[in-house]
């Protein structure tokens, strides 16, 4: 049967001539998105028109590949056509740009460059050439390394993203899949594996930031054998769209990093709780877990090791409340998603009442990568406390919306003026949201402020899983309160009286403030009414939803007066607004 390592080199060697066969060096090939996003772009009619452009003109050696998001929304589709060893990035393309694509730049081998994105070389930082290095992101770097909102990243869970086709389990493989489990488990040693992801100060990217690898140890020593992995993918946040972008564009590495997570811990099942609004999502996952089965890196004595291990899909209900450990656990078992006291935490008794270890999307694409560049590479990205990246879901006001990733410990300002390009038509910037609906507003004169958990909680907000919505100028901050407690309001379980009746009564005062009839003890009534749903709501996300409105009144309360004295809204956001006399 061979060892481990030489079962792995032999499917290994299997993929690259596949995946060689297919994509021969010398051959041409086209590169069009098959995300959500682009699908919704039009890509699907890129892609059809594409294939009867080949055919009209009887050309056979040209190949069409279906990547995943490149995480720049707001030039999709993207059309990345790989000529004679060097790439071209066309960006925006619909049908009839596509002809003219077609006819200059396959036909007569001239680049249409009016259609081209912008191109700007830079010198790469220091994290950025740790990576730029290693061969994980050799074809990323060798694709996009002088455009500027992708050479200003540092890219780790988004490695393979708009790179590779999602389900093409060869070109996964090509580029470095399963190396990081076979390596694993040719050492065979559950404990070297969670002082490594220890020591590499990976923190939990769901929002909590807790040490993956100190997780996974608190449930080595449970005597209960039955051990469970869940992947969270209910992401729930308005304005986020991490999870999903990995789940579509790079399935097979969040497969590998649940296998990596359910050899440390001793499971033997694990679990992909995926929302049902992914669609896409699901059905990639689900596709990726076949194909990885009838490879036999899932199942019985995966490699030729003692490790058995299978991975399920259920879906989510759309409640936000089942982002939340025991509430996620509680739908799975096919009861209302609610939260529990803690203790007992799901490391000691968790699904079906066994053992049992929550990771979020992120943090398990962030595992291959630990054992693909080595420990001593991973943890020189990042900060002192956290290592690696952080992905960002840059939305809102601002010029270039998209995907970020960056390495922990950047300012927020790198992301939002030099990656992003700061708010279209000369707007000032007035704040940040990050974390939804459980984080805060972060003011322009504090975007200095790090990507870091301990920094961002400083001043008054939270990583959470990776929403940043950017405002402007325009936008009322009395209003984006009001927004986000109106979703903590439709999205709270009811189990506990501080949320259920909290974010009511918040929403009450609230809804006064911006039709003109606050008065400023509303105030100090939110002010209390936040304090104490923070000390005493049942789970985290109660605790959390008042952060939107107290960070708001902190750094805006002039806002909030100028709503209660003078019954205006200096934005005109508000409804007050609509009234002629309150304009100015």
């Amino acid at each position: 049967m061979g060892s481990v390592f030489e079962n792995f080199e032999s499917l290994k060697k299997e993929s690259k001539e596949n995946f060689l066969k297919k994509y021969p060096k010398d051959s041409i090939v086209i590169n069009i998105g098959s995300a959500t996003c682009e699908i919704a772009a039009g890509s699907d009619k890129i892609h059809k028109k594409l294939l009867k452009l080949l055919k009209d003109n009887n050309l056979k050696n040209i190949q069409i590949k279906k990547v995943g998001c490149t995480g720049r929304c707001s030039l999709e589709p993207i059309l990345t056509i790989y000529k004679n060893q060097k790439f071209e990035v066309y960006v925006q393309v619909d049908e009839t740009k596509l002809e003219e694509i077609f006819t200059s730049h396959i036909l007569k081998n001239l680049v249409l460059g009016k259609y081209l994105i912008s191109h700007e070389n830079e010198q790469l930082t220091e994290t950025q050439n740790i990576l730029d290095h290693q061969p994980i992101t050799h074809d990323f770097f060798e694709r996009f390394k002088d455009i500027p909102f992708f050479n200003k990243q540092t890219r780790v869970a988004l490695k393979n993203c708009g790179i590779i086709d999602p389900l093409s389990f060869d070109e996964y493989v090509n580029h470095f899949g399963f190396q990081s489990i076979a390596k694993i488990l040719d050492k065979n040693d559950k404990k070297n594996v969670i002082d490594i992801v220890t020591k590499s100060k990976l923190r939990g990217r769901g929002g909590a930031g807790f040490l993956t690898g100190k997780k996974w140890s608190y449930i080595t020593d449970k005597s209960d054998k039955t051990r469970f992995i869940i992947c969270n993918a209910d992401e729930g946040d308005p304005g986020a769209f991490m999870d999903r972008s990995m789940l579509e564009s790079d399935p097979f590495s969040i497969i590998e990093g649940m296998m990596i997570a359910g050899f440390a811990i001793g499971a033997e099942t694990g679990f992909f709780y995926i929302r049902a609004e992914y669609p896409l999502a699901v059905e990639r996952i689900e596709k990726a877990i076949k194909i990885v089965k009838e490879k036999k890196l899932l199942g019985i004595n995966i490699l030729g090791s003692s490790f058995n291990f299978d991975l399920e899909i259920r879906l989510g209900a759309g409640a936000f409340v089942c982002g939340e450990e025991t509430a996620l656990i509680q739908s799975i078992e096919g009861e209302r998603g609610q939260p529990k006291i803690r203790p007992p935490y799901p490391a000691e008794k968790g699904l079906f009442g066994k053992p049992t270890i929550i990771n979020n999307v992120e943090t398990l694409a962030n595992l291959p990568v630990i054992f693909s560049i080595g420990l001593d590479n991973f943890v020189k990205i990042g900060s002192e406390k956290s290592g690696g990246t952080k992905v960002f879901a840059v939305s809102g006001k601002i010029t270039h919306t998209g995907l970020v990733e960056v390495p922990i410990g950047t300012p927020l300002s790198y992301i939002v003026y030099d990656i992003c390009k700061g708010a279209p038509n000369n707007k000032k910037i007035k704040a940040v949201q990050t974390g939804g609906p459980a984080g805060g507003c972060i003011p322009n004169e504090l975007l200095n402020t790090k990507v870091d958990y301990e920094d961002i909680l400083r001043v008054g907000s939270i990583m959470g899983s990776g929403g940043l919505i950017v405002l402007d100028e325009d936008d009322c901050m009395v209003s984006v309160a009001r927004f986000f407690m109106s979703f903590s309001r439709d999205e709270s379980c009811g189990k506990c009286t501080p949320c259920r009746e909290g974010t009511v009564r918040m929403l009450e005062i609230l809804d006064r403030i911006v039709t003109g009839q606050g008065v400023l003890e509303d105030l100090n009534k939110l002010k209390r009414l936040g304090r104490l749903m923070q000390r005493a709501s049942l789970c985290g996300l109660g605790r959390a939803c008042a952060n939107p409105v107290l960070s708001t009144i902190k750094y805006y309360e002039k806002e909030y007066i100028s709503h209660i004295v003078d019954k205006k809204c200096e934005a005109k956001c508000c409804s007050m607004c609509l009234k002629e006399e309150n304009f100015v």
